[in-house]
């Protein structure tokens, strides 16, 4: 029998990490579930604190959940790590029970259903992928740059999409690289590309526009583009990583 371990990366995510929970819990069985895993980098905020409150009392904290059952039987850990998003999901891989991976940023909030959209998928052949994103924004820009991720396209693909994968193919494929502290999600999409195993799942994910609206839509879309290039044309990670420290503040983990 298929079944998901989902993992979280977390950094200060108070003002986003509850209501993903909630999402999760209320929009998947535990027939398809093994757990939810959370990976702290180092929260110096109230993310712990209130993951820790869910896990503890999760039935005053679902009031929307109205006579849970299988739901209520979800697991959900919270482990702690070195700060990095690709070292967080390695760990995270490391304790996950399930036959398959799936990796969601904090600020994401995935489909209805998509437990078994992704089931779906695995059970015919496809052992890695992600959904279609859109922006929670009204901006014309972040419109067409989530509607392009409907796209088969490699240049299409982010880690903001989700991503499912095999635990057997991940680690076929060798893992996050934990070199990069930005590009890692590329990264496997692109080792995964190269196997010729990626679907789109054609339902939306709703991601969060902050880090755009946190530093300008055409100012943050330049320094993507740029890291791209530079990929493209050869540069390694620490190439990549001094060029994202240097010109983009991340408020992500």
């Amino acid at each position: 029998m298929n079944n998901i371990s989902i993992i979280i990366p977390t950094l200060n995510e108070e003002a986003h990490i509850k209501q993903l929970l909630i999402h999760l819990l209320n929009n998947s069985s535990k027939k398809n579930i093994s757990e939810i895993i959370i990976v702290d980098g180092g929260s110096n905020d109230n993310t712990k604190k209130i993951i820790e409150s869910l896990i503890t009392t999760r039935k005053q904290l679902l009031p929307t959940i109205n006579q849970l059952t299988a739901k209520e039987d979800i697991v959900i850990q919270l482990i702690h790590s070195e700060k990095g998003r690709a070292k967080q999901m390695n760990l995270g891989a490391k304790y996950a029970n399930g036959n398959i991976l799936y990796f969601l940023h904090a600020d994401s909030i995935p489909p209805k259903h998509f437990d078994q959209l992704i089931i779906g998928e695995v059970e015919k052949g496809n052992e890695a992928g992600c959904f279609r994103m859109k922006f929670n924004s009204n901006h014309w820009w972040l419109k067409i740059a989530g509607w392009l991720t409907k796209l088969p396209w490699r240049i299409a693909r982010g880690g903001d999409q989700s991503q499912f994968v095999t635990k057997s193919l991940f680690n076929d494929i060798g893992c996050y690289n934990e070199k990069y502290i930005i590009y890692e999600d590329n990264d496997l999409i692109s080792k995964l590309y190269k196997q010729k195993q990626f679907v789109v799942i054609q339902e939306w994910i709703i991601t969060s526009p902050r880090c755009y609206s946190a530093h300008g839509v055409w100012k943050l879309q330049f320094h993507y583009w740029n890291i791209h290039v530079r990929k493209w044309l050869g540069a390694e990670a620490q190439t990549l990583n001094n060029y994202y420290l240097k010109h983009v503040l991340v408020k992500k983990s």
